[in-house]
């Protein structure tokens, strides 16, 4: 089969799909890969890099459509790249579809194109492969950030994350106890930080209590808890996951105006909508943001930010799913493979995910039946 690897926007993405010996790993293997020109330079990897291996060079994303089989992409597609795509093509990216535009699910079905999510491709425990990863990151990506916009030269409230002999640490929330908070969390503690953590799940809470040894203030997360904590929250982490659904607004802008005034919100939850209802997407580029007179970052991509480290997280999370669909086919790799069937999104002209073909009123098909 043949493989084309999107370039992606350096503004926004500085991640590639695909690295170099992923490339070489596929061609000994027999397949074609096809890398847009410059796609691994915000990842620090060059042309010659994926010519060395074997790949060919393409200087347009009409190019790497017109090619391919497979499209590998990171950041979710915008309308233009819905357009380029090709009937029946497989396409992997992070779609996140449960917020994408009604018109472009449409696309997506009216050229029976298989949609790969890598935030949904979920093995039988729950967990989430590829995305792990990207989650691990943005946790410990969210402690830094904050200690750093916390200083009074970028509006902060001027308090050191670790505190000192005689003053006080500053006060972490963090809601969510899934993979990004966890990591989250053992930064901040890492750090000094007095940390409070909010889940629904006790199972999550108790397991936080026992890895972190008491360390960390857990509590239920419902309104009332939420609303007491961040009131003297100096950093409050938004790091809450519904897999392939928009997150929940646990946060309203009248809690967000009883926060201290130049705290630091980061929602990392904002590529799934944000669970903090005064987040708004921003680039990596980007400067936090006031809303009520609490800063805000809420950056998508927060991997994006160490485009490297998270370039090879992302390839080597992604390439065995990835490896059985060329070597396999896409039928019978679906067909045998239940974590990559969960991260379809369509598939022959269908939407096989029964939440989101009720949310955009489309017929719904199980996969199964389709294979």
């Amino acid at each position: 089969m043949t493989i084309g690897v999107l370039k992606e926007d350096f503004k926004k993405e500085g991640r590639v799909a695909l690295i170099p010996a992923a490339v070489k790993a596929l061609i000994s293997r027999g397949h074609s890969v096809f890398v847009q020109s410059e796609a691994g330079t915000g990842s620090r990897f060059h042309d010659e890099d994926y010519v060395k291996e074997g790949a060919g060079i393409v200087y347009t994303e009409d190019e790497i459509f017109g090619r391919s089989d497979i499209v590998l992409k990171i950041a979710p597609p915008i309308r233009s790249d819905y357009e380029k795509m090709q009937e029946g093509q497989i396409i992997f990216s992070a779609f996140n579809l449960a917020i994408a535009h009604p018109e472009n699910v449409k696309i997506l079905l009216d050229k029976k194109i298989t949609a790969i999510g890598y935030e949904v491709i979920q093995e039988d425990d729950g967990s989430l492969p590829i995305l792990l990863p990207m989650s691990e990151i943005a946790g410990q990506l969210s402690i830094i950030s904050a200690s750093q916009f916390l200083q009074s030269n970028y509006g902060g409230r001027g308090v050191l994350l670790g505190g000192l002999a005689g003053v006080p640490p500053a006060i972490v929330v963090i809601l969510g106890a899934g993979v990004s908070g966890t990591c989250a969390a053992r930064t901040a503690i890492g750090l000094g930080a007095q940390v409070i953590m909010l889940d629904k799940n006790i199972n999550r809470l108790r397991r936080i209590g026992e890895l972190f040894q008491r360390q960390v203030i857990t509590s239920v997360s419902n309104q009332y808890n939420i609303e007491k904590a961040i009131k003297f929250a100096d950093v409050l982490i938004g790091a809450v996951l519904v897999p392939g659904q928009r997150a929940p607004i646990l946060v309203t802008r009248g809690m967000v105006a009883q926060m201290r005034h130049n705290s630091i919100i980061i929602d990392i939850s904002i590529d799934q909508g944000g669970c903090v209802e005064t987040s708004r997407p921003i680039t990596i580029f980007d400067p936090p943001y006031i809303e009520e007179n609490v800063l805000h970052f809420s950056v998508p991509n927060m991997p994006a930010m160490v485009s490297r480290t998270a370039a090879y997280a992302l390839s080597n999370a992604s390439f065995s799913f990835l490896l059985e669909v060329v070597d396999k086919g896409p039928g019978n790799a679906i067909r045998e493979n239940k974590a990559l069937a969960n991260g379809v999104y369509t598939f022959g002209g269908f939407m096989v995910k029964k939440d989101l073909a009720q949310g955009f009123q489309l017929p719904f098909k199980n996969l199964n039946a389709l294979l």
